[in-house]
């Protein structure tokens, strides 16, 4: 089991050392940042993408941005998450926009499931190199949210794309403080 490390790199920074997923940033696309909740991997949540309790698990950490009502994440992802030649898995791609568009959900204070996903590989992800993961919504209709997530490459440039209709099933459960 790997050790996730955290180290603050400046006001709404975080770099992320964790099972190959490397380097958390804040920047966003085409504008001013917020302030940024760190979303990280919780020990009781078993999910393979974001839970802390899945030793398998990528146990992948996010920033929320309620400012501009985006979640984003800054990663390497390692030899690990390959489908071959230095690219990364359809499967994996797949999974990191799923699981920033899950994420979005938290806006609407809402639990939601994933009920369709539409990837568009637009061109190869490399895993020797950072990326940009983010996730954003742009409609709500009734118990559905649509929500949209790219994959960037260091120079901003995307490489693939979400699409993703979730169904609401449940309000968010409140903390107990």
């Amino acid at each position: 089991m790997s050790e996730l490390k955290l180290r603050p790199l400046s006001k709404g920074t975080i770099s992320v050392t964790c099972q190959g997923v490397e380097k958390f940033g804040s920047e966003a696309r085409g504008g001013t940042v917020g302030e940024l909740v760190m979303l990280e991997p919780r020990a009781e949540n078993l999910c393979f993408g974001c839970g802390g309790g899945n030793d398998g698990g990528m146990r992948l950490t996010f920033g929320e941005d309620s400012q501009q009502q985006r979640i984003r994440g800054r990663f390497t992802l390692g030899p690990r998450y390959q489908g071959g030649g230095g690219m990364a898995h359809g499967g994996i791609i797949a999974l990191l926009l799923d699981e920033v568009m899950g994420k979005v959900c938290k806006f609407s204070e809402v639990r939601a499931v994933t009920a369709e996903l539409d990837v568009k590989f637009l061109k190869p992800v490399p895993v020797d190199a950072e990326i940009i993961v983010e996730g954003w919504q742009e409609e709500v209709k009734g118990r559905n949210l649509f929500l949209v997530a790219e994959i960037r490459n260091g120079e901003g440039g995307v490489l693939a794309r979400g699409r993703g209709r979730f169904v609401i099933v449940a309000p968010r459960e409140a903390k107990a403080e």
